[in-house]
């Protein structure tokens, strides 16, 4: 690729201002490089660009610690529904093995004392919204957030554009995090001769505004608490992820179930731990009536997150998803500090 391939303005001026001087064609060749790179990443749809440029981009730099954020580690385990439920379906769960996870939705009530029903929390936003909370308690020691002053930084950090308006990508947000604040979330575990279940709301609190705009009557979120049970138990269960491998997946509520669960269980494991096709289905197969569709599917989500962590020792195979034990770096992640 010669001076004259090289197109985009910004590496044009860069070749420019070199021109004459010492090493010129050396620079020449490193911005047809970048061309060349720009180009391929152009040719990519939008799902695959983006991973291509988060998996360079994590190769390029060492994990640090201003790339951690945290979700609930329970959160990993049991997700919420990928899709909105129909308007009547106001229950929703959850099995995986021995445990289950039952979500209500609840309503919230306007400025002007109206109550205003929520939905089932859902899709990649919902889940999304959970780790910016689980990271900004974590991160501020507080069981309070202050929503209007992260909120819309974190929507443009996981690069969706923090426009408004009816369809805007920050009223979406802002729609799953009432949901959130207005639903119940029960946790049950059983062992054939007994149940426990806990009852978690996990927003105690959320102060609401009401838009400026008649237009767009939304309930717009000022500051959101945590109750106590639910803060207390994330400071103990609290799950590092990388938000540059997060933004990788931001679209797919599937895909980020996967990332998590893949990091809660990496985390846990000391030997080779195989998880059935069953199992499997009972935590990432909603919405499949047919298990081939299923495994079909599965087998490509898996490929789409080793597309981003490449190391990460995990195989498919006739009897399920194989972990292996890995250092943390193969998700991304900074070596636990020693104690």
């Amino acid at each position: 690729m010669g001076t004259d391939a090289i197109r985009d303005a910004d590496l044009i001026a860069e070749l420019e201002a070199a021109r004459g001087s010492f090493g010129f064609e050396f620079k020449a060749l490193a911005l047809a490089d970048q061309q060349r790179e720009r180009d391929r990443l152009a040719a990519l749809g939008r799902e695959q660009r983006r991973r291509a440029i988060v998996r360079r981009d994590l190769e390029e730099t060492k994990p640090a610690l201003d790339d951690m954020r945290h979700i609930h580690s329970v959160l990993a385990i049991c997700g919420l529904p990928y899709r909105r439920l129909p308007p009547d379906v106001r229950d929703f769960e959850r099995k995986q093995g021995n445990m289950a996870l039952d979500v209500s939705a609840g309503f919230l009530r306007d400025p002007d004392g109206n109550k205003v029903l929520q939905p089932v929390p859902f899709g990649p936003k919902a889940r999304l919204i959970l780790m910016h909370l689980c990271s900004e308690a974590i991160r501020q020691k507080s069981a309070t957030i202050d929503i209007a002053d992260t909120f819309t930084g974190f929507v443009r950090d996981l690069g969706f554009p923090d426009s408004g308006g009816k369809r805007g990508p920050l009223t979406a947000f802002k729609e799953q995090l009432n949901a959130l604040s207005a639903c119940t979330m029960r946790m049950s575990v059983w062992t054939g001769e007994r149940v426990r279940t806990r009852t978690i709301t996990p927003i105690e609190e959320i102060d609401l505004w009401l838009a400026a705009n008649p237009d767009q009557r939304s309930l717009w979120p000022s500051t959101v608490t945590f109750s106590p049970s639910m803060y207390e138990s994330l400071k103990r269960h609290a799950l590092p992820v990388n938000v540059k491998a997060v933004r990788a997946f931001a679209g797919s509520a599937r895909k980020l179930d996967l990332y998590f669960w893949l990091g809660y269980r990496m985390h846990n494991i000391d030997r080779e731990l195989v998880i059935s096709w069953q199992a499997l289905a009972e935590q990432f197969g909603e919405g499949y009536t047919r298990d081939r569709a299923f495994k079909h599917d599965f087998d490509q989500a898996l490929a789409d997150i080793k597309d981003v962590f490449p190391k990460l020792p995990v195989t498919l195979d006739e009897h399920g998803i194989r972990l292996r034990p890995a250092d943390t770096d193969v998700l991304a992640l900074p070596a636990p500090r020693k104690r």
